[in-house]
């Protein structure tokens, strides 16, 4: 435990399990007060709010849907009647629609467009509610992909172009924020062992696997500790960056 992060208020969007709860918890390990959205997972969400009270902050679970984008005013609008401010924002929220080449006659159009509609538009309208409240100095920090830079395997074209799309939305934010001392960073994990990557995570094959130097996949302890490095102190001239956790892969 730290108070690095004491009176701080952070929202982690989708933080109800994966990512987004060792995120949230990694927050509250630093002493900041945190505030998690989740779609219909409300049990999960209730647990990680008394994980996260357990450390002594304040902790708040939200159902929000990010597929919708005139969600995001009234979750950031409930963050701030609860806390009384915002100062870190963690889009985390996404969904993976992968598997089928773009050339499959059985490829899921459907939850393809609801993917770019959640993880992009959804994000965007997240960040451009949080940007006019956010305070001075504070930080935004999009979790990305490695798919978003490098693609080596085939089947996930849609996926790998919604996060490629973040990060350079995050560039622009970055920008327009920078004179307010806000931060806008990206963190693109590679594979992590999480609901998302169920499918794929416990059957790479070993020509996957030996494009990483370091021959194993993310933890979840690892991506956290890089989002809250990025919401502290000691990331505040560190903007506009796009930050891999991925075991060195380079393709």
């Amino acid at each position: 435990m730290s108070d690095i992060l004491k009176g701080k208020v952070a929202l982690v969007t989708g933080g109800s399990r994966g990512l987004g709860a060792a995120a949230a918890e990694a927050l509250a390990d630093q002493g900041a007060d945190v505030a998690i959205s989740y779609v219909n997972s409300a049990e999960k969400a209730e647990a990680v709010v008394e994980t996260l009270r357990a450390k002594g902050v304040r902790a708040l679970a939200i159902q929000s849907d990010q597929a919708d984008t005139a969600a995001a005013k009234p979750l950031v609008d409930k963050v701030l009647a609860y806390f009384g401010k915002l100062d870190i924002l963690v889009n985390n929220a996404a969904i993976a629609v992968q598997g089928r080449t773009v050339d499959d006659p059985d490829l899921d159009t459907v939850n393809l467009d609801r993917q770019w509609q959640v993880n992009v538009m959804g994000a965007v309208a997240t960040t451009r509610a949080a940007a006019q409240a956010i305070s001075d100095g504070g930080r935004i920090i999009f979790i990305g992909s490695l798919l978003g830079s490098r693609v080596p395997f085939s089947g996930v074209a849609d996926y790998a172009g919604t996060k490629a799309a973040i990060a350079g939305y995050a560039k622009g934010v970055a920008r327009d924020l920078g004179g307010r001392n806000i931060t806008v960073n990206v963190v693109q994990p590679g594979i992590m062992p999480t609901d998302m990557a169920a499918d794929v995570r416990d059957k790479l094959p070993d020509a996957i696997m030996d494009l990483h130097p370091i021959r194993r996949i993310a933890t979840l302890e690892e991506v956290s500790a890089a989002i809250s490095f990025l919401a502290g102190p000691h990331g505040g001239y560190i903007s506009g960056g796009v930050i891999d956790i991925s075991g060195g892969l380079q393709v």
